[in-house]
């Protein structure tokens, strides 16, 4: 049996933003103080967190002295440099979830083979470093197709289509002479994603799966329940238990899925907690934030079953104007993430619309 981390302990979170912040008040919650890590100063999570060291990744004496000043480590994005978190791994405070998750997830051609192994649905792939790889990898995927840089993509940045060969030229420039894979399009109904946790004593726990809309490659809403027969809903949290397991998984992670008549394929895997899961703080009474720090304090999993219907919607730049209007919405819950400068699309906040549960 694990000891779980005795209450006023420090938990170390690397990343200064809004997941960040969101975790520190789950933290605070449970009787936890937060100590946040990031090269930027005043960031959302910095505002509610106890303490903050303010550093670049590859300052090793500064990673040092924030690792001694932590009883447990964790990190709320996935584009943290590897040799930051090996740098923490050295102290004597565990870092949850470990630095093999984060390798694998900053890849997409390693989770893509990672995925692939366990016997997992992917989109047809293949790896690009050059104008002949490109020309092969669509002559044995086809077209239309996507090319993606290998690292560092996110919100549709570092990525460009192809509605056919011709495109070829114009979208290998668009990665700028980065390590890039191409992918088949997928021929889908929806996407969902399952929010699932791990313990420290390998137990696993899904929330419901919910649905998503995207727009110009920004998640715009996530609504439950997702369109999912039993069945389906059923190998969508067996698939997420599998990658977590395989990975020696602590903490949350956020699946994303394709929905197809040829069964469920995996789009991606984020180690953290997700944009996706928002909607569990108000249709939940654990939410996902809570779970990931029960889950790296070595606490039991909390209940994660819904009990309100809601979708979630992102508020991304001007979409601040509506506050004063959503405020008066009967259910709407407001998040908001303290950012000084509202830009477009940047993710400001979410509102979750909450209604009594149906299905």
């Amino acid at each position: 049996m694990t000891e779980q981390l005795p209450l006023n302990s420090v938990i170390g979170i690397v990343g200064g933003g809004q997941l960040g912040r969101m975790l520190s008040v789950a933290a605070g919650r449970l009787g936890y103080r937060t100590h946040i890590f990031d090269p930027a100063p005043g960031g959302p999570a910095m505002q509610l967190a106890d303490a903050a060291t303010v550093a670049p990744y590859d300052d090793h004496a500064a990673l040092a002295r924030f690792a001694a000043a932590c009883n447990v480590i964790t990190y709320e994005f996935e584009n943290i440099p590897a040799e930051a978190i090996a740098v923490l791994e050295g102290g004597t405070a565990p870092v949850r979830p470990g630095r093999r998750a984060l390798e694998t997830s900053q890849d997409r051609l390693v989770e893509k083979d990672f995925l692939a192994g366990l016997g997992l649905q992917t989109a047809p792939y293949r790896t690009v470093d050059s104008a002949d790889d490109l020309a092969a990898a669509l002559d044995a995927i086809g077209a239309p197709a996507i090319l993606k840089t290998r690292r560092m993509g996110y919100d549709g940045k570092g990525q460009a289509r192809l509605q056919s060969p011709a495109d070829a030229d114009a979208a290998l420039a668009a990665m700028q002479g980065a390590p890039a894979i191409l992918e088949g399009f997928v021929e889908f109904s929806h996407e969902v994603s399952v929010i699932a946790a791990r313990g420290v004593t390998g137990e696993v726990s899904c929330f419901d799966p919910g649905e998503n809309l995207h727009a110009e490659g920004i998640l715009r809403t996530t609504s439950v329940p997702a369109r999912l027969t039993s069945s389906q809903r059923t190998d969508a949290v067996l698939l997420a238990g599998r990658i977590l397991n395989a990975l020696d998984y602590v903490g949350v992670m956020g699946v994303e899925l394709f929905v197809t008549t040829g069964g469920l394929i995996v789009n991606e895997i984020a180690p953290r907690v997700h944009n996706s899961g928002h909607w569990t703080q108000n249709g939940c009474a654990v939410d996902q934030f809570e779970q990931h720090i029960r889950a790296v304090a070595g606490w039991p999993l909390g209940d994660g079953l819904r009990h309100s219907d809601v979708v979630m919607e992102n508020l991304i730049g001007d979409d601040m104007d509506r506050v004063p209007e959503l405020a008066r919405l009967p259910h709407a819950a407001l998040h908001l993430y303290g950012k000084a400068e509202t830009r477009a699309g940047r993710k400001m906040g979410h509102v979750n619309i909450v209604q009594p549960k149906q299905g």
